[in-house]
């Protein structure tokens, strides 16, 4: 049986191997696996930056961007030594080596694998459990879009601002909308969980037609959801740079606050970010230099549960957490029915 056809590529001291660099990844465009790596290797920068000593989770697309994908937490048993890992638990208890990349050749030998997109968790393995990050999620339900999505962006960016807050936009690569916000590594992801509530509330009391932040999609309606549960802990959303599994070859796009409300997802495709990236660099290159305290929005949450509006369910998975309401949707809850004891007197 013939080997497999593979060339060498050094990312900065590591040989790293592809193999099968011509396998169609994104069929009707043309664009294959060397085409993915060569879009990963030009914004290695705002990669890595985005993914540095953070767990992260990838999405495996072996035959490319229309195979089945396979979700994978664990890196690989055949991961060279230099790829460092960190130790990840999930709500069900147990627990895994997960990539922890620390080299942009960390990334590309997980390309090669098949990975396309890159889920990192919101905080790095000096501590797992203090989220360095908060992530707004900004998620249109159906009968909204992405459109819809960027008419609540000069709302957030002025609540961030009544908040000492700054904020970071970036395109999902879908749908969506995300800002992420640089926090102080010192509270819990049910704490940052609770903040992002509380400013979810906020905004959908500001936009209360446009904005939701209901849990449950049957009280949603065609809104926008901010999705307050992407801060639980394990959960993950793409990252900046990460190419989504899209036929269109979309990415995950940071973006300036004016641009975010003027583009469309469709204008960066690994064929054209490469050369936005050498013309403006990483947008998001002073994320790690403005970092902020969650103190102000805590106290947004605090005063909701002063006025008898607490928490929000978590994702099915989890465990039943304090002060956490009924996890059952609003339609299926059991109601106690009161009925008048039938009168078996004869008249």
């Amino acid at each position: 049986m013939a080997a497999s056809p593979f060339i060498e590529i050094d990312v900065d001291g590591f040989t790293v191997k592809i193999t099968n660099p011509q396998k169609p990844f994104f069929a009707e465009r043309g664009e294959t696996k060397l085409d993915l790596v060569n879009y990963y290797l030009s914004v290695g920068d705002g990669i890595l930056r985005a993914l540095r000593e953070r767990p992260t989770y990838v999405k495996r697309h072996i035959d490319g961007a229309e195979s089945e994908p396979i979700y994978q937490k664990r890196l690989p048993q055949h991961a060279p030594d230099w790829i460092e890992t960190v130790t990840v638990r999930f709500p069900s208890g147990r627990s895994a080596a997960a990539a922890c990349p620390t080299h942009l050749a960390d990334i590309i030998w997980l390309v090669n694998t098949g990975t396309i997109d890159f889920h990192p968790w919101p905080s790095r393995r000096a501590d797992t459990e203090r989220p360095d990050e908060m992530r707004l999620d900004l998620d249109p339900q159906p009968g909204t879009d992405f459109h819809d999505a960027q008419k609540a962006i000069p709302v957030m960016r002025e609540m961030l601002d009544e908040l000492g807050m700054v904020g970071w936009p970036k395109t999902s690569g879908n749908r969506g909308i995300h800002v992420y916000v640089r926090i102080e590594p010192r509270w819990s992801f049910t704490e940052v969980r609770r903040a992002a509530l509380a400013f979810g509330r906020e905004l959908e009391r500001r936009m209360p037609d446009l904005i939701t932040t209901k849990w449950w999609k049957e009280e949603r309606g065609e809104k926008v959801f901010l999705d307050f549960n992407q801060n639980a802990r394990d959960r993950t959303i793409a990252s900046a740079y990460s190419v989504r599994a899209r036929r269109d070859a979309t990415l995950s796009a940071p973006c300036t606050w004016s641009e975010i409300v003027e583009v469309d997802t469709r204008d960066f495709t690994i064929a054209t970010m490469p050369g936005r990236f050498a013309e403006l660099g990483d947008l998001h290159a002073g994320i790690d230099d403005a970092v902020c305290s969650l103190d102000p929005l805590l106290e947004w949450a605090s005063r909701d549960l002063e006025q008898g509006v607490g928490d929000a369910p978590y994702p099915p998975q989890y465990p039943k957490m304090e002060g956490e309401p009924m996890r059952v949707q609003p339609s299926r809850a059991r109601k106690v029915v009161v009925e008048e004891p039938a009168d078996l007197t004869e008249g």
